[in-house]
């Protein structure tokens, strides 16, 4: 965890906005965040333009102790503090790089006087921009099992379908066990193929590539839907709001 001191106040005189990320989980995705966040202010703005950004990037071995162990305030209360900084060294705007842990993000926005850009409704969003309703979502466990993302999307009227026990942790596996670990293997590619097309027989007209890491392994090529991949998305708004 960094110290701030008030004299490391950060003040970017570039007309933009800058974007707090919290980042590390896992550092995989984080860094498509980078690439995809300054690449949509490259080609917006043109010439040599890039985002401010501030980015604080956790020990991902942490985190998923504390999910396995149930130990959510612990987490909640290391997301906040580092929100809190981040405001304090110029964020403008906050941004949490993973799907999962905006299970916490109400106490994210607790912490903070600035804006918390919510992956689940600027996903939701462009999907009701395309006119779907009926949503299949991968994602870890937590993602797919718990209420806290399934009922963001609802909130925008969105039907939303997951994958049965035993697909949910294929899915979630492959996340953790390769995926966060920057392996992207053609069976495992295969395996999420054929839940897609599962997700797709049972009703849905669009897929939710709910966990940042999911874009590694796998994209529009690879069903018979459009998938909506919420690290671009997510990238792609925050890279709006800096640019204004």
């Amino acid at each position: 965890m960094f110290v701030y001191d008030p004299a490391d106040h950060i003040v970017e005189d570039t007309g933009m906005q800058t974007i707090g990320l919290i980042g590390g989980m896992s550092w995989e995705s984080t860094a498509l965040y980078y690439k995809l966040i300054n690449e949509r202010v490259r080609d917006r703005m043109g010439k040599l333009h890039s985002a401010p950004l501030l980015l604080y990037s956790y020990d991902f071995e942490t985190i998923k102790q504390m999910q396995y162990t149930g130990r959510w305030a612990e987490a909640a209360a290391s997301l906040a503090e580092v929100a809190r900084r981040l405001e304090s060294a110029g964020a403008r705007a906050i941004v949490l790089c993973t799907n999962t842990m905006h299970k916490l993000a109400p106490e994210i926005v607790s912490g903070v006087s600035i804006p918390f850009i919510h992956i689940g409704d600027a996903t939701a969003q462009r999907i009701r921009a395309k006119g779907y309703r009926r949503v299949g979502l991968l994602g870890t466990k937590f993602t797919m099992e718990e209420d806290f993302y399934i009922d963001r999307l609802r909130a925008h009227d969105l039907d939303v379908l997951v994958p049965p026990t035993e697909a949910r942790a294929d899915v979630n596996r492959i996340i953790y066990d390769e995926l966060c670990l920057g392996v992207v293997a053609d069976p495992s590619r295969h395996r999420y193929r054929e839940v897609m097309a599962a997700l797709v027989a049972a009703g849905a007209d669009c897929i939710i590539l709910g966990c940042t890491e999911i874009t590694m392994l796998v994209g529009p090529g690879d069903t018979t839907v459009e998938t909506f991949d919420t690290t671009a998305i997510h990238a792609e708004t925050a890279a709006d709001f800096a640019i204004g």
